[in-house]
Formats: structure tokens, C-alpha cells, sequence
């Protein structure tokens, strides 16, 4: 049962004043890393969504085996992404997982841990719980796939979260997403004590 992948990876980071789906971590990017891990937990295919910074970003996709779709809306939000990246979905999919390039604590075992969860009930939606909130790293069977594709605005997917089943995210920092530079600083500083 093939799970496709769809990293968001297409907004214009304006927290944080520049793009930082190509800040750099450990040496990697953070969309590299996030489809990377994304391919390691087994996701095909695995689509990165690219719209601001579309050529750099993609760039930083060097040596992965993912396929770029690039959002040519995605100054309307999140959720327009998530419909640019749906489609791009092929048929033998039983189902998507949504996750973000600004959560560098999410790791291919949480999200292997997420796959193996969905199988054991393909029709339920899971979702990664931390710092008080659910959200993604989210996982959704196919049967959610006209609703995924009916949002609007910049929220994303968070209605359709409301009855997931929750995996708590267990890792140090993963609550954390990159939105600003203090942030960037502060999850650089915690790899590099780790």
C-alpha cells in the first residue's frame, strides 16, 4: 500500500525574513532533510511543493529522488499547496502524508511509527501531537482526499484534524517549527550540544 508524500515547502518564510526551507542544519537543508526523511520512512513518491523561491528551493533538492510540483498560487496559503501536491498524488495511493520543511526534530522513525500506526486502520487520520497542539506531521486514507482539496486560506489542513488519532511527537525540540531566526539559532545550538 503506497503512502505519497507531500512536503509544503512554497511560502515566502516572512517571520523569518528569508527562505528558510534552504537554511541550512547539520549541513543539509531543511527541505532536503524533510523529503529525505520522508523517503527514508518509505513514501512514494515523495513530492515537495515549491512556489516562493521555487528555483533555489528546488535546488536544494539535489540527489533525492523526489518530484517537485510547483505551486503557482502559493501566495494564497498552505492550503493551496496542499491541493498543488494532491494533485500530483497518483492513483495506487492509499494515502498522504502532509508534513513541513521547518520541523527538523520530526524524524524518518516518528513518521515510520505513523505509516505503521495507519496500516493497522487504513481509514483513520493520524496526527502528530506536541507542545499542546495537534498538527502535522499528519497522515490522511484516501476517503479525506476531495476534502484536502477543498481548502482555502493559509490554515491548512487543521479542520480536518479535529477526530484524529494522535502520535505524540516524543523527540526533544520537536515541538519547535522554524519561524523566525531565534528559532533557526536556537535548534542550531541544540544539535550542536547534542
Amino acid at each position: 500500500m503506497s503512502i505519497a508524500a507531500i512536503v509544503l515547502a512554497a511560502g515566502a518564510s516572512r517571520r523569518m525574513g528569508q527562505s528558510k526551507q534552504v537554511l541550512e542544519l547539520g549541513g543539509e537543508a531543511l527541505v532536503h532533510r524533510a523529503a529525505r526523511v520522508a523517503l527514508q520512512a518509505g513514501c512514494d513518491p515523495t513530492l515537495v511543493v515549491l512556489g516562493c523561491q521555487a528555483e533555489a528551493v528546488g535546488a536544494a533538492l539535489s540527489g533525492l529522488p523526489c518530484t517537485k510540483v510547483v505551486n503557482g498560487d502559493w501566495e494564497e496559503g498552505m492550503a493551496s499547496s496542499i491541493r498543488a501536491g494532491l494533485s500530483a498524488v497518483p492513483h495506487h495511493a492509499v494515502a498522504v502524508l502532509l508534513l513541513a520543511c521547518d520541523q527538523p526534530a520530526v524524524d524518518a522513525d516518528f513518521l515510520r511509527l505513523m505509516i505503521q500506526d495507519f496500516h493497522l486502520e487504513p481509514e483513520r487520520v493520524l496526527a502528530a501531537a506536541y507542545a499542546g497542539a495537534v498538527g502535522i506531521p499528519a497522515l490522511f486514507p484516501r476517503r479525506c482526499f476531495e476534502a484536502l482539496k477543498g481548502l482555502t486560506g493559509d490554515r491548512g489542513a487543521r479542520s480536518l484534524l479535529e477526530d484524529a488519532d494522535v502520535l505524540s511527537l516524543p523527540l526533544l525540540g520537536g515541538e519547535r517549527d522554524i519561524d523566525t531566526t531565534l528559532d533557526f539559532e536556537e535548534t542550531r545550538r541544540r544539535m550542536e550540544l547534542s
